[in-house]
Formats: structure tokens, C-alpha cells, sequence
């Protein structure tokens, strides 16, 4: 059922909020690689792990994800994502291990593969169907800045910061995204 006015623009935020921590995500981590490899003292193989295992999570839950929103309720299984999205980039700061580290971003991945066709699923739902386009144009403008900015965002947080921090700062937007 398509929303008016406040409600369809809040709705449209969030998902692209939610969308953008996912999409951000699929290249924060390339070029925080090194400091992170020289703290837990792993091999580039070991490392690119972290990458691989996020992107093949993705992958394995996206064609489950229309299942598991009509099972559940699109908007449970969006939150739910949130949510563990969230939780997991909590648990991928606090890693002390590279095993640890590339589990809970495998755990990141699957959460966050069921962010992108659900916010979409959700957006086309909201908006009526004279303007699918805007939405879709919307949403499309998250889908190409957020593995754009990711690199930069974690070049410059690993270089003023530490790589933990990569993941922490999901925390508030994830947060925000979940109680919008």
C-alpha cells in the first residue's frame, strides 16, 4: 500500500540509510587491509578473506531474501537485518583475531544481502506506482555513491582513527536506520 506525504519520505530515508551502511561496507575494508593484516599478524590470503566472506554471504541470502520477507514480514526481516547488521559490525570492531574478524563478517554479510532486495521490495511498496521511478532513482543514487565513498571513508578512518573503527561507525547509523 503506497504511503503520502511524512510517513513515504521517513520510510524512503531509512531503507536508503540501511542500504548505504550495507553498500558502504562491500568496500570499506580494501583498503583498511594491510593495518588490519599487520594487527593480527595475517597473510594477504588470510586477509582477503574478509572480503571474500562478506561478498559470498551477500550472495548466498539474496535469493532467499524474498522467502524470508514473505515468511516473516518484509519489514521484520528488514529490521532484523538492520539489527544484526548492526550487532555484527559491533563484533567485527571488537575482533581479536582474523578468524573471529572473518566470522562476523561473514555474519555482516548475510545480514547485509538481505538490506538491498528488501529496501527495494519496500520502496516499491511505498511509493505509488506514478512514482516507482523517483524511488528507484533514489535508491540507485545510494547504490552507486556507497561503494564509491567506502574507500575513501575507510582509507581516511584507518589513517585518523584505527581499522575497528571502520566498523564501529555503522553503529549509530544502523542504529538510527532500526528506530526510524
Amino acid at each position: 500500500m503506497a504511503e503520502k506525504g511524512f510517513k513515504k519520505w521517513i520510510i524512503t530515508i531509512t531503507v536508503i540509510m540501511a542500504s548505504l551502511l550495507e553498500l558502504i561496507d562491500t568496500t570499506i575494508v580494501n583498503v583498511s587491509l594491510p593495518d588490519i593484516m599487520g594487527n593480527l599478524g595475517a597473510t594477504l590470503e588470510d586477509a582477503a578473506w574478509l572480503v571474500t566472506g562478506y561478498a559470498v554471504a551477500n550472495v548466498i541470502i539474496l535469493p532467499m531474501s524474498g522467502w524470508l520477507g514473505d515468511t516473516f514480514g518484509r519489514k521484520n526481516y528488514f529490521m532484523a537485518s538492520i539489527l544484526v547488521f548492526t550487532i555484527a559490525s559491533f563484533l567485527c570492531g571488537n575482533a581479536t583475531v582474523l578468524e573471529e574478524l572473518i566470522a562476523f563478517r561473514i555474519l555482516q554479510g548475510l545480514a547485509g544481502g538481505g538490506l538491498i532486495s528488501t529496501a527495494q521490495a519496500i520502496l516499491i511498496e511505498t511509493w505509488p506506482r506514478e512514482e516507482i521511478g523517483t524511488a528507484t532513482a533514489l535508491f540507485g543514487l545510494g547504490a552507486v555513491v556507497g561503494p564509491t565513498v567506502g574507500p575513501t571513508i575507510g582509507g581516511y578512518i584507518t589513517n585518523h582513527y584505527a581499522w575497528p573503527w571502520i566498523f564501529y561507525v555503522n553503529i549509530p547509523v544502523g542504529a538510527l536506520a532500526f528506530f526510524l
